[in-house]
């Protein structure tokens, strides 16, 4: 990974330090830029200069994209400033994984073309009638006889479509509500024919306010046939492999934010004097600190293994991007919550040195919902369940360290090849099981056997599940078995990490761990186990000491500008 690091390294000094008040990329410009529902036009521009968007294209076509991992490492350094302004340039993963899975070679070269010369393609899947039912969708492409297709229909929310060089878009081509109903069309924003597309009004949010949100109404727009992305009617499924990788990238991400939300808490803490100590000392305010970077650490373990699995396993995507989703986005949003309370009246201020807390208490919240919400997510694991759990059962094995470890190769990212449901086995849930036959810490052991032994319940649950009930409209108790799946593989993925971690590294000691599995166990009981006193001093150490290095509080502990 030397490359990215280089890469990170230097975006960071371009980006500069986001405390300076005088930068013009800092929280202060992004706070003020928000206010004007716009993003920091210095930080625009700094990106441009970087050429953040080779990030999102694969090698072979003259991008940087290799390991999703290390493309999501990067996009950090982003988020951690200003959220809407990653999700902003982020973004342009979303159409272009769609064109990289399904286009043709020139259709992949004339997307490459766009990003490496800074342009701009979006992406409209969604329709606010439909929801996260994308094969409902209604926006219609019909063959004329000249073979052109003709739109008709609207979509609603499409990020940067005022600024959008071309589009990928979801049309129905079938009248049927078969697999094949819907086709993907990949066209030039230049066909956007005013006399035939209306431009919808702007969406204003509460969170992401710099993040453009307009959309359209086509009344007979017509585009050529060879804007069809892969063969006719497979548009959905197309769609559904390339979310794995979305849905990952995205909550993976955001971890940034959670980051900076803990950096500016400890930051207030520290120079606020209460009851004639620091703020920072007091009992409420330790455990809720080191309960947050409890929580980073293990967003940022799971998410870790399922980027790596993109390419390790790939296979099991359509486990891991439900999960994480449901899980990542839930622990981010509860983490911040926890974390305003701490700020107590700072957190409502709009200027000073803390005003971008605000900011980021808001633009974490469309991390539950966006794309797809945490309740379909649940939706989306239910019926591979029982397949999934029973294969773990049957054959349990440690899953591959190349999905923990700080430094590993892995094979090359494959997107044609995700398949749109598991084909395989689940390598976290299936590594669960063994990780009582390794050596563990004496404090490790009874927090893991207690995690193995719900698994095994969860087993012999799911696996007696029959199809009547995993459907969308299964009842609380048979979802909550889907939510406790996403709480395993987090685990897993936390054991794995401490597994691999390199000897003297924070993340081989048996404190983060310990905390790790006792914040999982109460994901579902939010009064559940607290960490022990020993636990919350080992963790705050750790993160007083990286706070004043200026390192990150996640996995990579790297430095920030």
């Amino acid at each position: 990974m030397t490359g990215i690091w280089s890469r990170t390294d230097h975006l960071e000094k371009l980006l500069g330090d986001p405390w300076d008040a005088g930068n013009p990329a800092g929280f202060a410009a992004a706070v003020a830029a928000d206010e004007r529902e716009e993003t920091a036009a210095a930080a625009e521009a700094a990106l441009d200069d970087f050429g953040l968007h080779a990030e999102f294209v694969p090698r072979a076509l003259g991008g940087r994209l290799e390991r999703v991992d290390d493309m999501v490492e990067l996009m950090r350094s982003v988020y951690r400033r200003d959220p809407a302004l990653g999700l902003g340039r982020g973004g342009q993963l979303l159409p272009t994984v769609h064109v990289w899975t399904a286009g043709s070679p020139e259709q992949r070269r004339e997307a490459a073309g766009l990003l490496l010369d800074n342009r701009r393609i979006t992406c409209a899947v969604h329709e606010l009638a439909h929801g996260n039912d994308i094969s409902a969708s209604s926006f219609a492409a019909r063959r004329a006889d000249d073979g052109a297709l003709r739109l008709h229909g609207r979509k609603e929310s499409i990020s940067n479509f005022d600024r959008a060089d071309a589009l990928v878009v979801l049309a129905r081509t079938n009248e049927s509500n078969g697999p094949r109903s819907h086709s993907l069309l990949f066209f030039g924003a230049d066909l956007l024919d005013p006399a035939r597309v209306r431009v919808l009004p702007r969406f204003r949010s509460v969170g992401m306010r710099g993040l453009r949100l307009g959309g359209m109404a086509a009344d007979g727009l017509e585009v050529p046939g060879s804007a069809l992305l892969g063969a006719e009617g497979t548009g959905v499924d197309t769609v559904v492999r390339a979310f794995q990788v979305t849905r990952i990238a995205f909550p993976a991400m955001s971890t940034a934010v959670l980051d900076t939300a803990l950096r500016v808490t400890l930051h207030h803490t520290r120079g606020r004097v209460l009851y004639g100590r620091p703020a920072a000392a007091l009992p409420i305010v330790r455990t809720t600190l080191a309960e947050a970077f409890a929580d980073l650490l293990v967003c940022e373990a799971l998410c870790r293994a399922a980027t790596r699995a993109l390419q390790v396993c790939p296979q099991a995507g359509s486990v891991h991007a439900p999960t994480v989703k449901y899980l990542v986005a839930g622990l981010l949003t509860d983490a911040v919550e926890r974390l305003s309370t701490v700020m107590g009246s700072e957190f409502y201020r709009r200027d000073g040195e803390h005003a971008v807390f605000q900011k980021l208490a808001r633009d974490i919240r469309p991390v539950a919902f966006a794309h797809i919400a945490r309740a379909a997510c649940l939706s989306a694991l239910l019926p591979q369940l029982p397949g999934l759990l029973g294969r773990s059962r049957r054959d349990p094995a440690p899953a591959p360290d190349a999905l923990f470890a700080a430094e590993a190769d892995l094979p090359a990212l494959d997107l044609p090849g995700l398949r749109s449901v598991a084909g395989g086995r689940d390598p976290l849930a299936a590594s669960l099981p063994t990780v009582l036959d390794e050596e563990l810490p004496s404090a490790v052991r009874p927090l893991a056997e207690d995690h193995v032994r719900a698994f095994a319940a969860l087993t012999e649950t799911g696996t007696a599940l029959r199809p009547p009930q995993l459907a969308i409209d299964a009842e609380v108790p048979v979802r909550r078995l889907a939510a406790r799946y996403t709480v395993a593989l987090a685990a897993a993925a936390c054991l794995g990490v401490h597994r691999t971690a390199a000897s003297g590294d924070f993340l081989a000691r048996p404190e983060w761990l310990v905390a790790a599995l006792t914040r999982l166990s109460a994901v579902e009981r939010p009064s559940g186990a607290q960490l022990p006193p020993e636990i919350e001093d080992a963790l705050l150490e750790e993160l007083g000491d990286r706070y004043d290095r200026g390192l990150s509080f996640g996995l990579s502990a790297r430095p920030y500008a």
